[in-house]
């Protein structure tokens, strides 16, 4: 069936990432390759003590301590980025129509840590000691509800989650919103903080994470002969979608549309991807067709890229079957790690701030490119590229798929 096209502009974008505490200093970072994968001072004592982590982040010093304590490290870096996108919008949430506004995240893990951490007082110091904010710190949807508080949304508010594919799956989502009438701004993202000792020891027993041989900086190496798995990380990114007449009458600039949305399941393995990326293959088509475009017309391909064996084979295989092999493609982890259910919305962002830039990002670690890899991968520097659509992939666990069309304005 036909849609008319919708083309939910960008108009601001904030992020905390292992690269950056601002999306200046990510962009930065992520053009300049610089990885981030470090020794892991709190993983310590597990057999992969590696992790990207946004070390420079303080939620006392972003937030308060009055807010801080009371909110589990993934909510605080969710708020972070979304002030920080509210504020790069030019927006006031006094001025706005709070009804009209949703707050839309995703995350996988959500307040896994104040879990584990209050789970361990359970265990050694006796149920008295389990602190009473608990449950509201832990809970997966609290970061869309604090975000909505703390802006005063009355609109749609909620979570998704979709493995890694959360964070797209939350834009894709807030995108339908804006395109149905139901609101008229979304604030739409995602974020992670999951180096816990459970998650990483699990992640490790599934055979997903990087042994680093190599060491640190060649540990995530996406669509590299020697890559051997992703490292995890933790992070944030927040867009400020609006209805483009919204954004036109205030004077709103945008750094790129989210023109298309499509999702699918691969209805197969719990974690391992389709061979073929068959499942891939339906989001990539269906966010085409929503886009009103063809493959033809996609310049460039944000990979979900995550540096294991399977998933670059799959994705590069799907890409060069339904693309071809002219789009630039690239994927951001050689540099971020791996944020799990907010990796979506970070590259999201980071394909959106390539369409404003006319740049796209090498792919830090890849010195040999997997010959089964046959696509125009950007390695070595950044690359200027004159383009006006991009694609920004997304892959998650239990063959969750979603991908997003951004187009130049």
């Amino acid at each position: 069936m036909m849609r008319i096209p919708f083309h939910a502009a960008i108009t601001g974008i904030g992020m905390v990432t292992p690269a950056g505490l601002t999306t200046d200093e990510t962009w930065d970072s992520v053009l300049a390759g610089r990885p981030t994968a470090a020794a892991d001072p709190a993983l310590a004592g597990l057999p992969v003590e590696l992790s990207c982590r946004a070390a420079e982040f303080d939620g006392d010093t972003v937030l308060g301590r009055r807010t801080a304590w009371r909110l589990d490290r993934c909510t605080q870096l969710a708020l972070a980025a979304g002030w920080a996108a509210v504020a790069d919008a030019g927006l006031d949430p006094g001025d706005w129509d709070g009804t009209r506004v949703g707050t839309i995240l995703g995350t996988a893990f959500g307040g896994i840590g104040t879990w584990e951490r209050e789970h361990r007082k359970l265990l050694e110091l006796g149920a008295e000691r389990i602190s009473s904010l608990t449950v509201p710190m832990s809970l997966t949807n609290m970061m869309a509800g604090r975000l909505a508080t703390d802006v005063k949304a009355g609109g749609p508010s909620f979570v998704t989650s979709s493995a890694c594919a959360s964070g797209a799956t939350a834009i894709g989502t807030a995108r339908e919103l804006l395109r149905s009438g139901a609101c008229d701004i979304v604030l739409a993202g995602g974020a992670e903080s999951s180096l816990v000792h459970s998650v990483v020891a699990a992640f490790d027993r599934a055979g997903a994470l990087s042994h680093y041989k190599d060491g640190p900086s060649k540990a995530s190496r996406p669509f590299d002969t020697g890559r051997d798995g992703f490292v995890i990380a933790e992070a944030s990114a927040v867009l400020v979608l609006e209805r483009p007449e919204h954004a036109q009458a205030r004077g709103a600039r945008a750094y790129a549309y989210v023109s298309g949305y499509g999702a699918s399941a691969d209805a197969g393995h719990e974690t391992r991807p389709d061979p073929e990326g068959l499942g891939a293959e339906r989001a990539v088509c269906a966010a085409l067709q929503d886009a009103d475009s063809s493959p033809a017309d996609v310049t460039h391909v944000n990979a979900h890229g995550t540096s294991t064996p399977l998933n670059d084979v799959a994705e590069g295989r799907m890409i060069r079957r339904v693309l071809g092999s002219h789009p630039v493609t690239s994927s951001v982890k050689g540099v971020t790690g791996h944020s799990l259910g907010a990796a979506g919305a970070v590259e999201a962002a980071i394909t959106a701030l390539s369409l404003k830039h006319q740049t796209v990002p090498m792919t830090a670690g890849l010195t040999h490119q997997d010959p089964a890899v046959d696509l125009d991968i950007v390695a070595g520097t950044s690359r200027p590229v004159t383009m006006e659509t991009a694609l920004s992939n997304s892959f998650g666990f239990g063959g969750q798929n979603a991908v997003l069309v951004l187009t130049r304005p």
